[in-house]
């Protein structure tokens, strides 16, 4: 009798072939499932999904798996990135999407892994069109006072101003340089979205929203591990390349503050201290994004993750597939 992973070896897949999504916060046990689902499979690749593990310069600061780690299983879209490219969800997906055509077609699983929900929304639901907006517009909005900014989104696109928090600055801005570079509201530009996959797969996806504080101990003990594992090496490293430092790759969490220590500005533990609090502040953002952006029926696991219950997770994400 066949296993239930062989299956899955007799290319072409169905119409909807299968995808497998894990996300969640950081150092929410994303990736040891990952590997334990591979595994599961027989036949399965690994897909970053992480905005900072592309790059190659950041492999302990981005916590990218080791080959330990990845135990065997194929990678795809880990650090292949150069840290002087500024690299974004537009491109990620465009590269995500030729990984997960590869896969399929070698009648192997795609298993995308990651906790940057603009970068898996871009792949699933396709990007808005938006033109490129002119320098002078960008800077003349992103100078005004967030009130006076709502203000003027008001008199341009009620609709739009009416959705947004008033002082969501990043949001307000947005939709204001949107309809004064190109005459049309970012509704109009979001309705024609390109290059969404939903319904070209089969997705079995699964969040990890681990009790908070579980969280927050792991985030802190993974800075502790990147600094001790060679974190300060790798960033007086990157540091010396003397690269624009709004490149994301040196915005980074744990650059910045790396660099201070670097400098004599701030002593080791101060560095450590604000490389902790900067992580703990993204999962919380992310947790909170994961919470409330993917779809109601998307299955959140909300337990902390230990070695049976990953092994739990992989059987049940392995069915899902089989199945359909």
């Amino acid at each position: 009798m066949a296993s239930p992973s062989s299956s899955f070896r007799r290319p072409p897949f169905p119409a909807r072939p299968p995808v497998a999504l894990i996300a969640g916060p950081t150092a929410s046990g994303k990736s040891a499932l990952a590997v334990r689902l591979a595994k599961a499979l027989g036949n399965a690749r690994v897909v970053n999904a992480d905005a900072s593990q592309v790059y190659a310069d950041l492999a302990i600061l981005s916590a990218r798996p080791t080959a330990a780690e990845m135990d065997g299983v194929p990678h795809r879209l880990f650090g292949h990135i150069d840290a002087a490219e500024a690299h974004n969800a537009a491109r990620w997906a465009d590269e995500a999407r030729a990984a997960i055509a590869a896969a399929h077609a070698a009648g192997d699983v795609p298993v995308l892994v990651g906790g940057t929900g603009l970068y898996i929304r871009t792949l699933l639901y396709g990007i808005a069109p938006v033109p490129d907006i002119a320098p002078d517009i960008r800077a003349a909005v992103r100078a005004l006072p967030v009130a006076d900014a709502h203000a003027a989104l008001t008199r341009a696109d009620p609709a739009a101003a009416a959705r947004l928090n008033p002082a969501d600055a990043t949001r307000v801005s947005r939709a204001l340089e949107v309809i004064r570079a190109t005459g049309r509201p970012l509704s109009h530009w979001q309705e024609s979205r390109q290059g969404s996959i939903a319904d070209a797969i089969t997705l079995a996806p699964l969040v990890l929203l681990p009790p908070r504080e579980w969280l927050r101990d792991r985030c802190d003990e993974r800075l502790v591990q990147m600094f001790d594992g060679g974190g300060v090496e790798e960033t007086a490293t990157l540091l010396a390349r003397h690269l624009d430092p709004d490149l994301p790759a040196m915005r980074a969490i744990g650059v910045p503050q790396i660099a201070q220590y670097l400098s004599g500005t701030i002593d080791r533990a101060a560095a450590l201290t604000l490389a902790q609090a900067a992580t703990r502040q993204y999962a919380k953002r992310q947790f909170t994004w994961f919470r409330h952006q993917p779809p109601a029926d998307w299955p959140r696991h909300t337990e902390s993750l230990n070695n049976d219950s990953v092994d739990e997770l992989a059987i049940i994400l392995r069915e899902r597939l089989l199945t359909g």
